[in-house]
C-alpha cells in the first residue's frame, strides 16, 4: 500500500469567515495556513484564492502571489490550483491559473446542481478544452468526480485520448447534488475506477471523518481542510487547517499508513519532473 498523500484544501471559494473566522482570505493568511498544513503532513495544497475582502477570484496575478508566498514557506510542496473557481464564473475565468504551469490542477468532470439556483456547469466540450490546455502544459489533471456518471465521463474521455493515463481521481462525497458520503457509496465509487488509477477522497461536512478513515483503510488518499468542513467535530470549529491534517495523520498512524512527503507524492501520482 502506498504512503498516504494528504491534500489540504485551505480555503475554497464558498466558505467564509462567517462560517469560521480562521478561513484565510489574504495572501499572508493563505501562506500561513498552507505552511501549517504542510508542517502537519500535507504534501499537496489545493488552492483557491480570494481578494482581501473574501471575494473569490481566478486571477492569475492573485494565484501567482499566493503560490510565491506559499513556496517561500514550503519550497517542496505540490500546489494544485482549482479550475473550478466559483459558481457563475466563465470557462476563461476559471482557466487563468493554468498560465502559471502548476504541477497539478483540478479537472471537474461533470455538471452539478449545488442547490437552489446554483448550477456548477462543466459540459463535455468544456472538460475537453480544460484538459487539452493542461496536456499542452504538462499539468497533471485531478479528475474531480461528484457521482458515478462523472467517473464514466472521465473514463470515456480517457479512452478517446483526452485525459492521459494513469488517471488520478478526487472522489467528492456528500456535496449537495452529488453522491452521498456513506460507506456504501464510497465502495461503489472506488469499485468503478480502473485498476491503475490513484484516488483521493474528499468527505464534505459531517461525512468527512468517515470518508477519510475509509480512504486510509482502502489504500486511497485524503483531502481535508476549510473548503470541505470548518469543524473539528460537532459544535467545535477548527482553529486551522493544520489541526485537521494532524488528526488525519494521527489516525493514519493507527492503521500503519505512513504519510507521504511531497516528493513521494510526486512519485505515487507520476507527476512530470
Amino acid at each position: 500500500m502506498d504512503k498516504l498523500i494528504i491534500t489540504a484544501a485551505v480555503c475554497g471559494a464558498e466558505v467564509t469567515k462567517k462560517h469560521n473566522p480562521a478561513v484565510p482570505y489574504t495572501i499572508e493568511e493563505l501562506a500561513r495556513e498552507a505552511e501549517g498544513a504542510y508542517k502537519a503532513g500535507a504534501s499537496i495544497i489545493h488552492l483557491h484564492v480570494r481578494e482581501d475582502d473574501g471575494t473569490p477570484t481566478q486571477s492569475a496575478k492573485r494565484f501567482k502571489a499566493a503560490i510565491e508566498a506559499i513556496m517561500t514557506k514550503c519550497p517542496d510542496v505540490i500546489i494544485q490550483p482549482s479550475t473550478g473557481g466559483a459558481v457563475g464564473m466563465t470557462a476563461d475565468e476559471r482557466l487563468q491559473p493554468l498560465a502559471l504551469s502548476p504541477e497539478m490542477a483540478t479537472l471537474d468532470c461533470g455538471t452539478l446542481n449545488f442547490g437552489g439556483d446554483d448550477i456548477f456547469v462543466n459540459t463535455e466540450n468544456m472538460i475537453i478544452e480544460f484538459v487539452s490546455r493542461m496536456n499542452k502544459l504538462k499539468i497533471k489533471p485531478e479528475c474531480e468526480v461528484f457521482d458515478k456518471s462523472m467517473i464514466d465521463t472521465a473514463l470515456r474521455l480517457s479512452a478517446k485520448g483526452h485525459i492521459p493515463s494513469p488517471l488520478h481521481f478526487n472522489l467528492v462525497m456528500g456535496v449537495n447534488g452529488g453522491i452521498s458520503g456513506t460507506p456504501r457509496d464510497l465502495l461503489f465509487m472506488r469499485g468503478s475506477l480502473p485498476p491503475d488509477a490513484t484516488f483521493t477522497v474528499s468527505g464534505v461536512g459531517k461525512c468527512q471523518l468517515d470518508m477519510a478513515v475509509m480512504a486510509i483503510i482502502m489504500g486511497g488518499h485524503v483531502r481535508v481542510g476549510f473548503e470541505d468542513n470548518v469543524y473539528l467535530k460537532k459544535g467545535i470549529l477548527l482553529k486551522s487547517n493544520a489541526e485537521i491534517v494532524k488528526k488525519i495523520a494521527r489516525i493514519a498512524g493507527e492503521f500503519n499508513r505512513e504519510i507521504a512527503t511531497p516528493d513521494e507524492a510526486r512519485s505515487i501520482l507520476k507527476l512530470a519532473v
